[in-house]
């Protein structure tokens, strides 16, 4: 024991001489580089270890303290302290591996993204010189690895655990990408810093995805373990996108809202104008449709006396997908009776502002909207946000007189004119819904940076909202846009239903026209409101795109564990 004390001295002193080093080739282990070579010695060496009757992949191995805790828990050891008579085990994954000239072995070893320094000596090992030699020469980085050892840190400072035993749990048969030395440790829930880095992030600031160990989007994307395994700062998105959505839910909860699930497969796809995913149900032999939105089974919920209610679940559209579409999304819906939509914009701006404080400390943000290799924008959650009419706006800003009759050809053909004019692309069909959507987006959502909500929408835009009580042909509805997308969208819910049987046969005829994310007129939901639908306001909000905006994920694929992705062809 007190050889390898003076071992471990003399080499963490002399480590910046080069005493001290990280065995070469990209698994770190002296292997040859080839990774087809790499996995076929990895089998050969499970098939040498079962020969001498060695398990590569025990069933159990006794954890007692997680590698957080234990660093929490050691982190006020002094350099060169070791606590001899105490006993731990952990357990995690090795992420680097490195031998001095003394044949100490060095690792470090990572759980739930923290890591400390493991050191092994042949002279604190309870098994032989020669076993103890032939056990840490089959360790490579990558492998999931048991440590039983004592605490202590090593003559320069760092924090350790001083293996007597080391057990290989679950072999990595793949040579792993380099691996950085930046890195971040969370202890007690808090990210702190140890080197400037890549993995060094909170949410909130610039993210520099450059400096990712692994930066293949063909690869992060369909391995997103191999993706969490070398780029330590992504598992600190999904942290936050948990935080989120745990935070929506607390904030729900508290206001005396109720949690509750709807289908996920419909007779009719309705609560939203989309194009559906369509699955056959076998026993029943009929077509069914994925949900585009949980909004119509929501509102006949409050029908039924259920007053607050909401949804935070998947929900899926046949689209395209870009940089903050994808066709399978999380959304939080919810719907309060007696509250229009003047109440769900304060609660808007409560809910936003009061998350982003919790989540980075202050109600401003860091953005790269411009790309990682332009500086970052501001965006500020401070209420009040900005206020857009965006009928007024639009003639005020870009000048547009737009005829009243929004049914009318006259209006249609203006709006088509409109987009020819300022070169803005409407695919097929052009109906007037699409067209004022695509102009609206060109002169009113290109403003909106820092959130702000366009209000006042037309009834032919907004055929679930309900009419507005001074201004005819509009609706009480609004969308809360922050840079430039998006986020949020809520209005006064239309009760009446007649009128709302009325709204849904307008969009047949649309849909007949050509226009195949028009909405289907539902039954079930006209009868529905013929029971009465207390006055009520309807809101929602996609999760990923709020997810991007705090982790300053410039695609939405950043945010999703596994995003939908284009098949590889082989070869």
């Amino acid at each position: 024991m007190e050889q390898l004390m003076e071992q471990e001295g003399n080499d963490m002193d002399l480590a910046g001489g080069g005493i001290l080093r990280q065995q070469q080739g990209p698994a770190g282990d002296g292997e040859e580089t080839d990774p087809t070579q790499y996995y076929e010695n990895r089998l050969k060496m499970l098939d040498s270890l079962r020969s001498a009757g060695v398990d590569p992949y025990p069933h159990k191995f006794e954890v007692a303290i997680s590698v957080a805790d234990y660093v929490a828990k050691y982190s006020n050891l002094g350099a060169g302290e070791h606590l001899l008579t105490v006993t731990e085990s952990l357990a995690g994954r090795v992420m680097s591996k490195r031998v001095s000239s003394s044949k100490l072995f060095f690792y470090d070893l990572y759980g739930d993204g923290v890591k400390v320094q493991v050191m092994a000596g042949a002279s604190s090992s309870e098994v032989a010189e020669t076993e103890f030699y032939k056990c840490h020469s089959v360790v490579k980085r990558g492998d999931i690895v048991g440590i039983v050892g004592y605490p202590g840190r090593s003559g320069r400072g760092e924090l350790s655990i001083f293996a007597r035993n080391l057990i290989l749990l679950s072999p990595c048969l793949h040579m792993l990408p380099n691996q950085r030395t930046g890195r971040c440790t969370t202890v007690a829930g808090k990210t702190t810093r140890e080197k400037a880095g890549a993995d060094c992030w909170v949410p909130g600031i610039g993210r520099n995805t450059e400096a990712y160990v692994l930066k293949d989007q063909e690869t992060r994307y369909p391995q997103r373990y191999l993706d969490l395994m070398v780029n330590h700062q992504v598992r600190h998105i999904f942290r936050t996108r948990s935080k989120i959505i745990s935070f929506i839910r607390k904030f729900l909860d508290e206001r005396n809202l109720l949690e509750v699930e709807t289908p996920m497969m419909n007779l009719i796809p309705g609560g939203a104008s989309a194009k559906p995913f369509v699955t056959h149900h076998n026993e029943l032999n009929m077509d069914q449709y994925m949900r585009i939105a949980p909004e119509l089974h929501l509102k006949e919920l409050v029908v039924g006396g259920l007053d607050r209610v909401y949804e935070i679940g998947k929900e899926f559209r046949n689209e395209g997908f870009d940089l903050t579409h994808s066709p399978e999304f999380t959304g939080c819906e919810f719907y309060m009776a007696y509250a229009d939509y003047n109440d769900l914009m304060e609660l808007t701006e409560i809910i936003l502002s009061s998350m982003v404080m919790e989540l980075t400390g202050s109600t401003k943000i860091k953005y790269h909207a411009n790309g990682a290799d332009n500086p970052p924008i501001e965006i500020d959650f401070t209420p009040p946000y900005r206020r857009i009419d965006m009928m007024q706006e639009l003639k005020s800003v870009a000048g547009l007189d737009i005829p009243l009759d929004l049914s009318s050809d006259e209006a249609n053909q203006y709006l088509a004119a409109t987009c020819e004019k300022y070169g803005i692309k409407c695919s097929p069909p052009q109906t007037t819904a699409r067209l004022l959507d695509k102009i609206t987006g060109h002169f009113l959502e290109a403003t909106c940076v820092n959130p702000t909500f366009i209000i006042n929408h037309p009834e032919i835009m907004s055929p679930l909202a309900k009419w507005h009580r001074t201004q005819s042909g509009l609706t009480e509805r609004f969308e809360l846009f922050i840079n430039k997308h998006e986020v949020c969208n809520a209005y006064t819910e239309l009760n009446d239903p007649l009128v709302q049987r009325q709204r849904f046969e307008d969009q047949l005829r649309s849909r007949q026209s050509g226009d195949d994310e028009a909405m289907a007129l539902d039954e079930a939901f006209c009868t529905a409101l013929e029971y009465a639908l207390p006055p009520t306001g309807g809101w929602g909000m996609g999760i990923d795109r709020i997810a991007m905006l705090l982790t300053d994920s410039q695609n939405i694929k950043e945010v999703l564990l596994f995003p939908t992705m284009k098949p590889q062809l082989p070869g």
